[in-house]
């Protein structure tokens, strides 16, 4: 007997609709390597549409009056926790991620991420008036920048899709969002909910459009005339492409792409506890994080002792299903990130040495064991770029001056972290690494009130934050004469 898969539809204009030319692709749940789901693979008559509903809809959601907008943005915080069963199982079938890890790490952030954008909403203000010349006062308006092409990855594709939206709904903007084609379904039920307020409170439903499809989809979004914006968070790659594709018509661009974070821990650490949290931090979602505990340089005093202590960490850290007890991640999302993860491991050097994992779990789904490599050198392709899969690596330094040179030697400068129990080496190193955070004695955690962004080929533009807000926004100068 054969189970019907699950029809996804793009949700345009306050409707659920195919595909114009009735293409589709199918959606695989990763915990077991087979389809639940078709989505749209959406074409160019699907992104006019979509551009045209959050086109029409822009003048009068920028017009509201912030205090309406924040309306907005709370009742759709309450519908994500009266629904976050709904979403729990749309993210779990979508990612294969544990649905205790999903329901405690990502619905609580993402519903206060929601609620912390209401409030910038009402903070939409530029510079006070001034007078710079004689006879004239100069004010600053700040503006939403309008229509907003918006393009989630597949690792968090839930989360992402709260980072994206919220601040550029809160700023006064429209959107059209496009989720990873392995990953539309929590992002269409989204769409049910959003579109359901706007609805409830008498707003446009095209304030916030979703279309599925590929990478081509992508591109059409970002080349399409109407949008102001182009927003991606996925690989290099792809940021390449989309800062590409808007300098056709010079569209503002927001990247947030891939990391390499280096986790620097000196001879003085609590060895227990840092193993602990780098094995948490490089673990978590498989360690599909841009910022994930990856690539640990650690003092060659401690470097053996450390090795092994991460090494057993890792054999007591477990993958598996959606409802195992006691796992800390699931499958890797899709068949071809196993296959780059098993790429890394068959290409390692003959210096290195596999501590722990380097296999595939299982012959269903796509579950690859939590893995340490030692014995790397600085321009060895796994220290040089992102494995995206739950393999940490060690190198052994000498002093911090080289910690900070090999630390900083990647083209990625997304996050990174430091441990030590002395203040003065903290700083120093806080200042001497270059990438866009820096965490002391700890690894991964994110609030809603501070950025999230990097530097080099780790992109630009912040994520949450005032900072992220101001990203959707536009400064204009307006000046008057006071002659009457």
């Amino acid at each position: 007997m054969t189970t019907a898969l699950r029809r996804l539809r793009n949700y345009i204009d306050g409707e659920f609709r195919d595909a114009a030319d009735g293409r589709t692709t199918e959606v695989v749940n990763p915990a077991t390597g087979e389809p639940y789901a078709t989505a749209p693979l959406s074409g160019a008559a699907d992104v006019d549409a979509a551009m045209a509903a959050a086109e029409a809809a822009f003048p009068a959601w920028r017009d509201l009056i912030p205090a309406e907008r924040q309306k907005v943005l709370l009742k759709i915080a309450d519908r994500f926790e009266e629904r976050a069963e709904e979403l729990i199982a749309a993210e779990s079938e979508n990612c294969g991620k544990p649905i205790a890890l999903v329901r405690s790490e990502e619905i609580p952030p993402m519903v206060d991420q929601i609620r912390f954008f209401a409030g910038a909403a009402r903070m939409l203000e530029g510079r006070s008036a001034g007078e710079y010349m004689d006879g004239f006062t100069s004010i600053i308006r700040r503006e939403p920048v309008g229509v907003c092409a918006q393009v989630a990855p597949w690792n968090y594709p839930m989360m992402m899709a709260v980072w994206k939206f919220a601040p550029a709904l809160a700023a006064g903007n429209t959107v059209v969002i496009k989720p990873s084609d392995t990953t539309p379904a929590s992002t269409v039920l989204i769409a049910e909910i959003i579109g359901g307020v706007l609805d409830e409170l008498g707003h446009s439903r095209g304030v916030f459009n979703v279309i599925c499809g590929d990478r081509e989809t992508g591109r059409l979004m970002v080349e399409h005339k109407v949008p102001a914006m182009a927003s991606i968070t996925g690989s290099v790659r792809a940021g390449m492409q989309v800062a590409e594709s808007a300098s056709k018509d010079l569209k503002r661009v927001h990247l947030e792409l891939g990391g390499k974070a280096p986790v620097v821990v000196f001879e003085d650490t609590d060895i227990a506890k840092a193993v602990e949290d780098i094995a948490t931090a490089g673990y978590f979602n498989a360690g599909q994080d841009c910022t994930a505990a990856t690539r640990v340089l650690v003092q060659e005093s401690i470097h053996d002792e450390f090795v092994a202590a991460l090494a057993k960490a890792a054999s007591e850290t477990k993958t598996g299903a959606i409802d195992d007890e006691d796992v800390l991640y699931g499958p890797l999302n899709n068949a071809n990130q196993l296959a780059q993860v098993k790429g890394f491991i068959e290409r390692l050097p003959a210096h290195a040495k596999i501590e722990a994992g380097g296999e595939q779990v299982g012959e269903k789904g796509y579950f690859f064991a939590p893995t340490v490599v030692s014995g790397l050198k600085q321009d060895d392709e796994i220290v040089q770029n992102e494995v995206f899969g739950p393999v940490i690596t060690v190198q052994s330094f000498a002093d911090e001056k080289q910690a900070v040179q090999w630390a900083n030697g990647v083209e990625y400068a997304l996050a990174s972290s430091v441990w030590t129990k002395d203040h003065a080496r903290a700083m120093r190193m806080s200042k001497a690494l270059d990438f866009g955070c820096v965490w002391i004695n700890t690894h991964i955690p994110l609030v809603a009130e501070m950025p999230h962004g990097g530097f080099k080929k780790s992109g630009y533009g912040k994520d949450l934050s005032a900072y992220g807000f101001d990203d959707y926004t536009r400064i204009k100068h307006v000046m008057t004469s006071l002659d009457g």
